[in-house]
């Protein structure tokens, strides 16, 4: 292709994430728990923006790190090993990467982690890091009550724009959210916001409502699946969740719109693009972390040819013609810690863009996969 455009366009704010798993039960004031896994990496937009670039899409990344170890080390995670591009990222002098301790709680329905974070609002705003946003095929967004002045000029000189939004604490669940849908091409919540912000009582009457402000709406809903509309198309599509084993939930939701924006690019059906979204996301929580269990080519590929059930044969037979000749090495897992890393000799100026370098030629040997990673005979 001749399009020399990001396919991925995105902004947000970056953590560093420890997250903690195979615990007993939650913790109690007075007690220690020992864990059986545990795992790092960069979170927040950078669970999108590791997704959208395992599956081969060019990702432009506006962040902004700490002048720290965790800043420089998810630095070096982003751009040296999956190849995120962060020309439009800055590094903050005396602001301190945000770090959130995430805990993976069993027996927790609707609620399967706990999240402790040490944060300061960033330095930098979205339209700061952005400024006149560059033309890209897609952006992924996160709908906040008031749109960023970046977003209307993204919409406007063609970047189409899939957006998703977060839990209201407030509970007021604003009309002006939805406002925002005349910007956006994909509007992709998960069903418990996609109820409360239409003032509906079921997904599938908060998807109709959703489909006459945006030409694609999806509604997640966790272990049933998703369902979607494209008004472009004509199309409806509904599909099951996998059984896939849960070891970490965090970032699931991004790998799944990584995936569909992914399939979408594509042009594929709804209901591939449907698919192939579950799918990506269902094997994402079966390992540790929320950027880095992204499983890229690399896991669906294994997924698909270790797959003999029938039925899921038949589900997702369009695999066979879309799945990449060579899907590449294997992803990096996260790491139990982070490997020593000192800052470079030739460290960008404090406040200054991060360089951007390309991606690196694959490794020599394969990575080996971590103790959590889903072996082929993992549950369907």
């Amino acid at each position: 292709m001749d399009d020399e455009r990001p396919d991925v366009l995105l902004t947000g704010l970056l953590f560093y994430d420890l997250v903690l798993t195979g615990l007993p039960g939650p913790p109690v004031p007075g007690e220690e728990i020992w864990t059986s896994g545990m795992g790092c990496g960069p979170g927040g937009i950078a669970n999108l923006a590791v997704a959208a670039a395992r599956f081969g899409l060019r990702t432009s990344l506006a962040t902004v790190f700490g002048d720290d170890f965790y800043g420089a080390w998810c630095q070096e995670v982003l751009a040296g090993q999956e190849g995120v591009g962060l020309a439009r990222s800055r590094t903050a002098p005396g602001w301190p990467t945000p770090v959130t301790v995430a805990l993976a709680l069993p027996g927790a329905p609707g609620a399967d982690r706990a999240l402790v974070t040490h944060g300061e609002e960033p330095p930098y705003s979205q339209d700061e890091l952005l400024g006149d946003p560059p033309a890209a095929r897609t952006a992924l967004v996160h709908l906040e009550a008031e749109a960023p002045a970046w977003l209307g000029k993204a919409a406007a000189n063609g970047t189409r724009v899939f957006a998703d939004v977060g839990w209201d604490p407030a509970r007021r669940w604003s009309r002006d959210v939805l406002d925002q849908l005349a910007l956006c091409h994909a509007f992709l919540p998960n069903e418990a916001e996609a109820t409360a912000y239409t003032r509906t009582d079921t997904a599938v009457a908060a998807l109709g409502v959703l489909a006459e402000l945006v030409p694609v709406a999806v509604v997640t809903r966790g272990g049933r699946g998703a369902i979607a509309v494209d008004q472009t198309t004509g199309e409806y599509a509904e599909v099951p969740a996998l059984d896939i084993g849960v070891v970490d939930a965090t970032g699931a939701g991004d790998v799944f719109g990584a995936s569909f924006v992914a399939a979408s690019l594509g042009g594929w059906p709804l209901a591939e693009r449907l698919r192939f979204a579950v799918l990506a996301a269902g094997l994402s929580v079966a390992r540790h972390g929320g950027a880095l269990a992204a499983p890229g080519w690399y896991g669906v590929d294994r997924w698909w040819r270790t797959r003999s059930d029938p039925e899921l044969r038949r589900a997702y037979s369009f695999l066979a013609d879309r799945l990449p000749a060579d899907p590449g090495p294997p992803p990096r897992p996260a790491p139990v810690t982070p490997p020593a890393w000192p800052a470079p000799a030739t460290a960008p100026e404090r406040g200054a863009p991060v360089p951007a370098p390309g991606r690196p030629a694959p490794a020599a040997s394969p990575v080996p996969h971590s103790d959590d990673d889903p072996p082929a005979t993992a549950r369907s």
